[in-house]
């Protein structure tokens, strides 16, 4: 793994990479195709879970303000736990996984995504309890109006993951001279 504090091109990579996820993140886009989970994902592969956790908080941090869809609020905390998740995945992915596939990491996105929505979509459900709805109510209510949105997400991060990733670690690993990637 690259240790980015030691590395001009790899904090110049992690600078680069955060404003293109920004940018994507904040650019209106059909709801819940997205690429951060992914750029997560690949930030924790290469410089370790610490630094994908980081990633993947900061950008879910900064999108809970701009973004196109309105202000997180409440909901913040459990999108940049969700996201965290994701890029300290990345970072377990590259030290347990012994020859890594494109097919791993499209079931790998798919099952990052559903545990993201399930976390984001428990977070809408407290805010509904807040506001006086019955526990089971809120819980059932956001799942509900949360399911549609998640099959979006997860089949577009199956395609994702599994058709971008390798070509991303590819690119990455002669840009930044990284060792031999999986």
């Amino acid at each position: 793994m690259l240790n980015p504090l030691k590395n001009s091109r790899a904090v110049a990579f992690f600078g680069v990479l955060t404003g293109l996820c920004l940018a994507v993140q904040l650019t209106p886009r059909p709801p819940n195709v997205e690429f951060t989970s992914l750029f997560s994902f690949t930030v924790g592969f290469l410089f370790g879970s610490f630094v994908g956790a980081f990633f993947g908080s900061f950008v879910m941090f900064v999108n809970g303000f701009f973004s196109p869809w309105g202000f997180a609020g409440l909901n913040m905390p459990f999108q940049m736990l969700g996201m965290s998740v994701v890029g300290v995945a990345g970072g377990l992915y590259r030290k347990y996984t012994q020859k890594p596939s494109p097919s791993e990491t499209a079931v790998l996105g798919a099952a990052l995504t559903v545990f993201y929505d399930l976390v984001t979509n428990l977070g809408m459900a407290l805010f509904y309890m807040i506001i006086g709805t019955n526990p089971t109510l809120a819980v059932v209510t956001a799942l509900g109006y949360g399911t549609p949105f998640s099959l979006i997400h997860i089949a577009s991060n199956i395609a994702v993951f599994g058709l971008a990733f390798f070509p991303l670690i590819k690119a990455v690993s002669q840009l930044l001279v990284v060792e031999k990637i999986g």
